[in-house]
């Protein structure tokens, strides 16, 4: 079997385990962030938030597809993962570190790998994961905004800032820099790393991420992921974590029975 059918049956797999999975439909209640004042510009949008976190073990939903993983111990021996930032908005930790690359004044609305930008929730499939990136063994941030054209962010009472309004929202995107990917479609369907990565207008391959180039180490729920990582499935509560170049960095997790999301 070709390569690209063992993907293409993977992702069939993966697709076929999402179809059971709740389908959560909570909006954001200001009330939560004990009395945050929204900055009104363009469509408001919402969003469940979690209510605890922690860096500890996985608990992910996604099981890796037989073939496409590797032992962590494949790797070596790796560098302690940094401490954790001080919590966000959404209580999951924000690294206090540069991003990998701002988000792209080119995104603007367009259709962009078949994923839209709506300007109101798509909430039929909704799932998060969470992506970590190191470039030679430092952390880089993931910034909030991406996939949210001519993104207002707001500060929050609970401590951070959150982007709550936009032009459109697209159907993967991010609220503030603590790496959570919000998957909100309206239709059921595998989104790819890939895909987000060209929202962001920064390109993703085995050899470079972002602006940062050398060999792509990617690293899914403990587990080295073998092939292109633009071919990482989005899954629900999956950990995703990208080195370029060396040292390589212990994985990171979320907690993810500890959150709401």
């Amino acid at each position: 079997m070709s390569e690209r059918n063992s993907r293409e049956n993977r992702r069939r797999a993966l697709e076929d385990t999402r179809q059971g999975q709740d389908q959560r439909k909570r909006r954001l209640r200001l009330a939560a962030w004990g009395g945050a004042v929204v900055v009104a510009a363009g469509v408001g949008i919402g969003v469940g938030i979690g209510v605890g976190i922690g860096l500890s073990g996985s608990s992910s939903g996604a099981t890796p597809g037989s073939g496409g993983y590797a032992p962590l111990s494949t790797l070596g021996p790796l560098a302690a993962a940094p401490a954790p930032g001080p919590l966000g908005s959404e209580k999951v930790p924000v690294p206090p570190v540069s991003v990998l690359a701002p988000v792209s004044a080119a995104t603007t609305g367009q259709t962009i790998d078949g994923v839209e930008c709506n300007t109101s929730e798509q909430l039929k499939f909704h799932i998060h994961t969470h992506l970590t990136i190191f470039v030679n063994g430092k952390q880089q941030q993931v910034p909030g905004g991406i996939g949210i054209p001519d993104a207002v962010s707001s500060a929050t009472q609970g401590g951070g800032s959150f982007i709550f309004s936009g032009k459109c929202l697209y159907w993967l995107h991010t609220h503030t820099g603590d790496g959570i990917i919000h998957v909100e479609s309206p239709k059921v369907e595998t989104y790819t790393l890939g895909q987000f990565f060209d929202e962001w207008q920064q390109p993703l391959s085995s050899s470079q991420a972002g602006p940062a180039k050398g060999k792509v180490t990617a690293i899914v729920n403990g587990q080295v992921f073998q092939g292109d990582p633009r071919d990482i499935p989005l899954a629900s509560h999956e950990n995703v974590q990208l080195e370029v170049g060396t040292p390589l960095v212990a994985p990171q997790y979320i907690n993810w029975s500890a959150t709401g999301l």
